[in-house]
């Protein structure tokens, strides 16, 4: 975990941190296993119930710092059939911050005007900064490298709905395991569910230590792979792939020799398990062959569906909205 201080230098945060506002949510260790396995039943429910209005005269701020397609637009959709109103921008050279702004002096001044902040930046620990100096409710849709707790939500919803279950999965994370912030939200969160790990990156991308430390912490199985093997697919439940991205270089030479590392085709599945599914935060670049998406084993778009009512239960969290008197009164 990270900070800011008042030069907008990141450094390490102490653990155990609290924000400002207990509805924040900036890494999925924010939630509970019980929260966890809640959200999810909230999940189910508005996928069957989208469209509310419990969030009429609310006001949610989206502040996207970096682009974003699927995350921003679900995230304002899922406000907008709660019965919400959305302001924000989705580019930051139209702000403030270009003038020197300080990131402090924009939380604030949204403060001033919202109920809810959704925010994603560029520079890890962003959104934990955030929660220090407001008592709006933060919801990190992605800080640099580090958290996507709001994706991580939506890959649980995903993994149960195709799986039946989340405990004793075999799951193999492919690509870039160095940068790849969904891939390291999804690890910590099913440290509750008993998992078996394979991560297969190459040297330059596999898995930072501090998340094998984790895994070796919470007894957590996994086993590295440079080596993208029928063996490694074959013996999968869940096939998480990656992008390479290119925006975390800083050295594109060195961009160049890794992006196409790791590609799936559809024959690569032929001897897979029959409960395989293929997920990927998206976008994707080639690391998925178009010939995978006719295949019932692939389950990415349908996984950004899931990103609505996911999120959806997450503002209602973040705003104290009790989703079971909801359910109550559908009865």
């Amino acid at each position: 975990m990270f900070r800011v201080d008042e030069n907008c230098n990141f450094a390490l945060l102490y653990k155990g941190f609290q924000p400002m506002n207990q509805s924040s949510l900036v890494s999925i260790s924010d939630i509970s296993r019980e929260e966890i396995l809640s959200l999810l039943e909230q999940a189910r429910y508005f996928e069957n119930h989208p469209n509310h209005k419990i969030l009429d005269g609310k006001v949610v701020a989206t502040l996207f710092f970096e682009p974003s397609t699927r995350t921003r637009l679900s995230f304002e959709t899922a406000v907008n059939r709660l019965g919400g109103r959305v302001i924000g921008f989705s580019d930051a050279s139209t702000t403030s911050s270009t003038k020197g702004e300080t990131l402090k002096d924009t939380i604030k001044m949204v403060s001033n005007y919202v109920d809810l902040i959704i925010m994603r930046h560029y520079l890890e620990g962003a959104a934990r900064y955030a929660t220090e100096v407001t008592d709006v409710p933060i919801i990190n849709a992605g800080d640099g490298a580090n958290q996507h707790p709001s994706q991580t939500m939506l890959d649980l919803y995903s993994i149960y709905k195709t799986q039946g279950r989340l405990e004793n999965l075999d799951i193999t994370m492919v690509g870039d395991l160095k940068y790849g912030r969904t891939v390291h939200s999804l690890l910590m969160a099913m440290r509750y569910f008993n998992p078996r790990f394979k991560f297969v990156a190459c040297d330059e991308l596999k898995m930072p230590v501090e998340y094998k430390i984790f895994c070796d912490e919470n007894g957590i199985e996994y086993t590295e792979y440079t080596d993208f093997s029928p063996e490694v697919i074959n013996s999968t439940d869940i096939l998480y792939m990656t992008r390479v991205q290119r925006e975390r270089f800083t050295d594109i030479m060195e961009y160049e020799k890794v992006k196409n590392l790791y590609n799936l085709h559809n024959s690569m599945l032929d001897g897979s398990r029959d409960n395989l599914k293929i997920l990927h935060p998206l976008p994707r670049v080639n690391e998925i062959a178009l010939d995978v998406d006719d295949n019932p084993k692939a389950y990415y778009f349908q996984q950004a569906r899931n990103g609505l009512y996911a999120r959806q239960a997450l503002i209602c969290r973040a705003l104290g909205i009790d989703v079971t008197k909801l359910k109550e009164s559908d009865k």
